[in-house]
């Protein structure tokens, strides 16, 4: 059995939450294959920040953060209870997190947690990320919660490593575009070869990156998970497909 291997999730489009697909399918897998975690603590690209923040509510509230969507999606429920102590545990650690106590968790958490633990019984918090903090501190930042990991808390950094919404085909199953399949193949070796300083500098060598990462915020939290990476840990991809042309859903544990 793996246990709290720390994880970056491709989330894609908020559709995936209601999804019947491969992706969907393989959440619910890997959620199967692990042992329950204590909590799950996961870094959002969509909860943005000045300084670095964690949800701290005993119930904190699902935040349906998009628009424009079906209906169905709005009707989805799933607020699993939240972990004040594990918040306030990692406050007390004084590596420069602090406990919100009032702000809920968006898709980047629920939607994804949703396939892995059904049932609502793991507890759920999210990280923010500090817009004033650059890749190498986000990193940074990965390492020094990683002693966390330990402690039956599975970490889950929820963005996408190639995100282009400008460019969107809304065919879920439509053709990568040619500049997105190179990035991602450009992620992919270097993930492969533990290359964890060009990760970080991906503005140097990946192609197409102004297409592949115009806005870096879901690029981020990969910085998190890299970094909770120990000595002769290797990164493994468990899963991999570019949804809707643009969107890269690759999927890796630190192993």
């Amino acid at each position: 059995m793996n246990m709290n291997k720390p994880l970056f999730i491709g989330h894609g489009s908020p559709m995936n939450a209601i999804a019947d697909n491969r992706y969907a399918r393989f959440l619910r897998a890997y959620g199967q294959s692990i042992r329950k975690p204590e909590a799950i603590v996961v870094v959002s690209a969509h909860w943005l920040t000045k300084g670095t923040y964690i949800t701290g509510g005993e119930h904190p509230e699902q935040i349906y953060d998009f628009w424009g969507f079906p209906d169905e999606l709005y009707t989805v429920r799933y607020a699993p209870k939240g972990a004040p102590e594990i918040a306030r545990e990692i406050e007390r650690a004084g590596i420069g997190v602090a406990v919100d106590a009032h702000r809920g968790v968006d898709h980047a958490g629920w939607a994804v947690v949703k396939h892995m633990y059904p049932d609502q019984d793991v507890p759920l918090l999210q990280i923010s990320l500090d817009v004033d903090k650059d890749i190498r501190e986000h990193f940074a930042l990965g390492a020094a919660l990683s002693p966390f990991s330990g402690k039956g808390i599975l970490f889950i950094g929820s963005g996408n490593m190639i995100h282009n919404l400008r460019v969107i085909d809304f065919d879920e199953d439509a053709k990568p575009f040619d500049w997105a399949a190179r990035a991602d193949a450009w992620v992919k070796e270097r993930l492969e070869n533990t290359e964890i300083d060009a990760l970080l500098d991906y503005t140097e060598a990946m192609p197409d990156y102004k297409l592949s990462v115009p806005t870096d915020e879901h690029y981020l939290p990969l910085a998190y998970i890299l970094g909770m990476k120990g000595p002769g840990q290797g990164i493994s991809t468990i899963y991999e497909e570019i949804q809707n042309g643009s969107v890269s859903m690759r999927s890796i544990e630190i192993a």
